[in-house]
């Protein structure tokens, strides 16, 4: 998508827009004469200069989920900014406390959770049943290689029960699976309510369930919290899907449980460091089906996401924010 004429007061840069279809999925002529915009699909969050150089004359970043990292240093060398839109209402790459402190006002977007849900049940039918392994070696020249995994009356256990987590439950119990559910603050109450049944603790989670799918946030608490005894007491045989955060997994511990077990497979969305790079170990292990984080990658959620983001630009223009982080 080309960038619209520059000659406006304000300029805006929209980042990371990886497949090029920022522009063309809300309707940014509106912001025109008062700000010009320019969509990067480069990632640069990896080469400090060359990001500082393509937002040092920026009034104005739409930063797209995650990847990009705005702590302090950056934000103190982009003088001009000063409005930081952040897709989606949570963003863990944003120095709130920095911008405020600059008077960098972060606002977000609105945002789905059924594309998440879809992705994860994607993996979850894809990773039972070997379609990817199936597929390639049909096109090898290759016929029926593996056994695939019965969803039917299996246990799916899930790290998480909010928007996401309830909706892939949902999908879980269509498939007949026995549904049991974990996190520190789920009650009896909303565990009913989603048709699950709640687990004593995480070690009985994975020690029962068949598949288990990560969907809890990221915290300094739940930061590697799926380590090697969890993994260890998981079934032989057993599925792992995590479309959430790299982050609640120990990834040695998770590489170790792959190669010698009890790990029949993993499901990966998402990693510590993204875009990934090509020798992680993980994109090399044949019982891993991992994707480029596309959990919230949908023509409908761009549109919200995106949309969103030039409401909150009139509005800031016009002095009424809408969506404030900070």
């Amino acid at each position: 998508m080309p960038d619209f004429p520059a000659g406006p007061v304000l300029n805006c840069v929209v980042l990371d827009d990886y497949q090029a279809v920022a522009g063309a999925v809300a309707p940014w002529q509106r912001l025109a004469p008062r700000v010009a915009v320019s969509f990067e699909a480069r990632f640069l969050g990896d080469d400090r200069d060359a990001l500082i150089a393509r937002l040092r004359d920026a009034d104005i970043v739409v930063a797209n989920r995650e990847r990009t990292r705005f702590d302090a240093g950056l934000l103190a060398e982009l003088p001009r900014l000063r409005l930081l839109v952040t897709t989606g209402m949570r963003n863990a790459a944003i120095d709130i406390e920095a911008a405020a402190a600059r008077g960098i006002l972060v606002c977000g977007t609105g945002s789905a959770g059924e594309p998440t849900v879809e992705l994860t049940w994607g993996l979850i039918l894809a990773l039972a049943r070997h379609i990817v392994t199936e597929a390639n070696g049909l096109s090898a020249g290759r016929w029926q290689a593996t056994l695939g995994l019965g969803l039917k009356g299996r246990t799916l256990g899930l790290v998480g029960l909010g928007r996401v987590g309830a909706g892939v439950a949902a999908v879980g119990r269509a498939f007949d699976m026995q549904v049991m559910a974990w996190s520190p603050r789920l009650t009896p109450e909303r565990a009913s309510g989603a048709g699950v049944d709640m687990a004593a603790d995480l070690m009985s989670l994975f020690s029962t369930a068949d598949i288990v799918s990560l969907h809890a946030t990221l915290t300094p608490e739940s930061r590697g919290l799926v380590g090697r005894d969890l993994l260890a007491a998981m079934k032989p045989g057993a599925l792992l899907v995590n479309t959430a955060r790299a982050g609640l997994v120990d990834q040695d511990a998770l590489i170790a449980a792959l190669k010698t077990g009890p790990l029949a497979g993993a499901a990966l969305d998402v990693f510590e460091s993204e875009p990934v790079a090509a020798g992680h170990p993980l994109l090399h292990l044949a019982n891993v089906l991992a994707t480029p984080h596309l959990g919230y990658v949908t023509d409908e959620n761009y549109a919200r996401y995106f949309g969103d983001a030039v409401d909150n630009i009139e509005a800031w223009l016009a002095g009424t924010p809408l969506r404030r982080i900070s």
